[in-house]
Order: C-alpha cells, then structure tokens, then sequence
C-alpha cells in the first residue's frame, strides 16, 4: 500500500491560503525527491509515500514527510494544513498551477477549475491483476460511504460552515466523471467506457478518471480516492489500513466467486450525500437492505466484515485502538467544530489544522 496526501498552504499571520507551492516544492525536493509535487493550483501541494506492507512503517514515513515538508514551508514564508477544504480563502478564481495539462483543464472545465481548491487523501493497494482489481472494485462501492464518513475533515469551506461533514465530498461530485464508480462487467468494460469519456471530452485523459476507486493507469494499484485529507498521521494510518483490509476481504469474496452487491445508483448517492453530510455522528444508508440505521452501527458491521484480513495483516489492534480514539468526537470535522466553537473565530481552525497535521503517529489527538 502507498498513500498520496495533498495539503493547503496559509499564511502564518493571515491564515489565508497563499500560492507559494512552486517555491515550497523547491525547497522540499532535495530531502524528498520525487515523492512531493504540485497539484492544480499553487495553494496546494502532494506528497507519496514508498509502497509498505506494515502500518507502523508508513505513519513513520508519513509523520518525517509531513515535518519535511512543513519544514520548507515554513522557510518558504507559509504554514502546512491537512484538511479536505480551505478555511480562509482569499476568493476569485485560484492560481493554476503551470503546464500544458492544468492549462488545458482550466480552458475546458472553467468555473470548475476555479472552485477546486479542494485536498484529498488517496490510498493505493498493489494488484498484480487488473481483472481481479477491477471485481474488488465492484465489491467495494458499498462500503465507500462509510469511508467518507471515516474520513470527513472539511466542515468549513471559506469562513462559512457548511453544515456537513465533508464539504469536499459536494464538491467534488460537480464532476462529471466523479464519484463511486461503475460496476465493471470486465477489463473490456472499463476500457471501453473509458475511452468514450475521453472521447467526449467529459475527461482530457486518463488522469482524469476521478471516480473514487480507479486502476492506476500507470502503477499496477487500485486507487482508492474518497476520502479527505487526513487532519493526523494516525487519521491517514486509520484510513489506509481499513482499505487495506477491505481490498484484501474483496479479493477473497472475489476468489470464492461470490457476486459483488448490486446497488441502485440513486441509494448509492443518497448513501453518498449522508455520510457527507453528518459523517459519524448521524445516520448512514445501510445500501444491502435500504434502510438507515446510525453512522456507528454501520461502521461496526465494516470492521466486522473486515476483522479477518486485519489480524491476517497483524493489524487488528491497532485498527481497533485508533478506531476506538476517533469515536465518537476525534474526527477531523469534530476537531475543526471545536476549534471554531471556543471563540467563533476561523483562525482558530486554521492553528487547529496546523497544529494537528504534524501531530506524531499513537499520539491519538
């Protein structure tokens, strides 16, 4: 498994976003490499992790990148901040980032390219098979709701309280190829329906499949992409050892021959909309037998689906212990809603967001 994390760069006095990105990127390089670059616009920047078979081993590198990169952004004038949104936003359409690709995204989607300034945490799980990829993909739609709600970190979109969970989730559903994907009959599926999108234009090319699970194009992983950027290292070791897990638990369902569920795209969105909306703390859409039922119950049964492949992995205590931490009020969301809660002031998020993203991993904050 490897994780792609993208972060918002401030101010330090204003807490305003700043398009610092190309400088900071810079600065970061010579400790990172190649596994840091730029995203769309220059508010914002990605990191990679190496790939890891062992969760201790990638909140370790995940914690030192962090720092690295907090490091160069503060020698660069800015501060660091992990979350799904930004919180002060200086307004008016963002600064792209430069190249040919982002140029021709911004003429062709527009007003779409100017309200993206939006971070995601994506987990990749290595396949050596694109077949059996793109059935454990199938299998695990049903759990992508409860994923988001796992994950919601961007409560506050340019001091307005959005009043859901994870505003990135809307957001980022404007899309027109976004979102939980097809179910796919076969490699030959995929292909073809990807390559009509690109023909149409709803996508420039294959970079732009951003449904939320995907086979890299050029990795032999399945991408997982729901989730917001993750406030701690131990919210993104959480995130990646439950896909971990539920791709492991898939690929077994798949060996068995067992059918993936079979949703109704309408409940799949509604499911969507939930979890989005009240992340933890409300209802979710139990997708198998269409019915609500609360958030925590639902998220008991995925543990429960996945508890086999977590102790096969040697993970089950851990999962179970920074599981345990982020219920019921430790989610992102929860924490940005406290911050803001003390003295009704935005900033106060945003020293919040900073603080916690170089949070240490078992820290449990």
């Amino acid at each position: 498994m490897g994780v792609e994390e993208e972060f918002l760069l401030v101010d330090p006095e204003t807490r305003f976003l700043v398009p610092l990105a190309e400088s900071v990127i810079a600065k970061a390089s010579p400790e990172l490499g190649d596994r840091v670059g730029p995203e769309l616009t220059l508010y914002q920047v990605e990191t990679r992790t190496d790939p890891h078979t062992r969760l201790t081993a990638l909140a370790d590198q995940l914690h030192s990148t962090r720092v690295q990169l907090a490091r160069a952004a503060s020698a660069g004038g800015a501060r660091l901040v992990s979350s799904g949104a930004p919180i002060l936003h200086p307004g008016g359409p963002p600064p792209i980032t430069r190249g040919d690709r982002y140029a021709r995204s911004a003429a062709w989607f527009a007003a779409l390219d100017d309200e993206q300034v939006s971070c995601a945490c994506h987990i990749h799980i290595g396949f050596d098979d694109r077949d059996h990829a793109l059935q454990v993909s199938n299998h695990l739609r049903v759990w992508l709701p409860t994923l988001i709600a796992v994950a919601a970190n961007s409560p506050f979109w340019a001091e307005r309280d959005t009043g859901y969970a994870s505003w990135r989730t809307m957001a980022w559903s404007r899309w027109p190829v976004a979102g939980p994907p097809p179910h796919f009959a076969s490699t030959d599926h995929y292909d073809d329906l990807v390559a009509t999108l690109i023909g149409t234009g709803a996508v420039l090319d294959h970079s732009g499949i951003y449904w939320d699970i995907r086979p890299s194009h050029h990795l032999p992983t399945l991408e997982i992409r729901v989730a917001d950027a993750a406030l701690t290292v131990d919210h993104t070791t959480l995130l990646a050892g439950l896909v971990r897990a539920a791709a492991a638990t898939a690929l077994d369902a798949v060996h068995r021959h067992q059918p993936a569920p079979q949703l109704d795209p309408h409940l799949l969105r509604s499911a969507y909309w939930l979890a989005a909306r009240d992340g933890l703390t409300g209802n979710a859409l139990d997708l198998t037998r269409s019915r609500l039922q609360p958030a925590a119950r639902r998220l008991h049964t995925f543990l429960t689906w996945l508890a086999p492949a977590l102790r096969r992995h040697g993970d089950h205590q851990h999962i179970e212990t920074l599981t345990t931490h982020l219920r019921p009020h430790a989610t992102g969301t929860a924490r940005q809603h406290i911050a803001y809660q003390q003295r009704h002031r935005f900033t106060d998020v945003v020293d919040t967001l900073v603080t916690h993203t170089l949070v240490p991993p078992n820290s449990h904050q």
